[in-house]
């Protein structure tokens, strides 16, 4: 299982392919662990750095990012309490207010194949909803995405509802989408910005490594 032989796998959306690569790995003798970190996840941050680099862009990253998605949920039986693969886990969703989708999916998408727990609580989230979301399920990070400038205040409504719940330290707050800028993020107290769904994965490892 050759890591270039996934990264072009991944690229060409063969979910067939990648799951027979798997098939052929584990009859090897190959953890399943090994495949995710070593194979997919690998292929994965070699596909997120050329999007990054504007080599690839968002429909050849969707392909990629659906067809790993496919291999991880083959894998997820193998995977035992002691083979984790999980990174941390992120609360996501798009503000109140606001119905876009496709970006906050991408994001969800790059997040699970850096080997992240996702929990998407959808669209026109009020802060409510995100504060009984950071209750349930105790995320690592909270992720709030808006496409609208007319509903980025609802990021701030957020955080001071955090704060208000005294749950402001218990999680790492990330903010994205084309109205958002690093400027706005710190303006509201958030702790990373992500221009891209890419970049999205690489600030979450960073934050997450500067909090433990």
């Amino acid at each position: 299982m050759e890591l270039s032989v996934v990264i072009e796998t991944l690229e060409n959306g063969d979910k067939q392919k990648i799951q027979e690569m798997i098939q052929e790995s584990l009859d090897e003798g190959m953890k399943a662990y090994e495949i995710v970190n070593e194979k997919l996840i690998a292929a994965m941050n070699d596909i997120g750095k050329r999007f990054r680099e504007n080599i690839l862009f968002v429909p050849e990253v969707l392909i990629a990012a659906r067809t790993m998605n496919s291999a991880l949920e083959m894998l997820a039986p193998y995977l035992s309490a002691g083979e984790a693969i999980s990174k941390g886990k992120v609360l996501l969703g798009t503000v109140k207010d606001d119905l876009h989708d496709i970006g906050k999916n991408l994001v969800g998408m790059m997040f699970k194949s850096g080997g992240f727990e996702v929990i998407d609580i959808g669209i026109d989230v009020p802060m409510e909803k995100f504060i009984e979301g950071v209750k349930e399920h105790k995320p690592d990070i909270l992720a709030m995405s808006a496409l609208l400038t007319n509903t980025l205040h609802q990021m701030e409504v957020v955080i001071q509802g955090l704060e208000r719940e005294n749950l402001r330290e218990q999680v790492i707050v990330m903010v994205g989408g084309a109205p958002v800028s690093e400027e706005f993020a710190k303006s509201i107290g958030a702790d990373g910005f992500a221009p891209d769904a890419a970049s999205a994965v690489e600030v979450a490892r960073k934050l997450l490594g500067a909090k433990n």
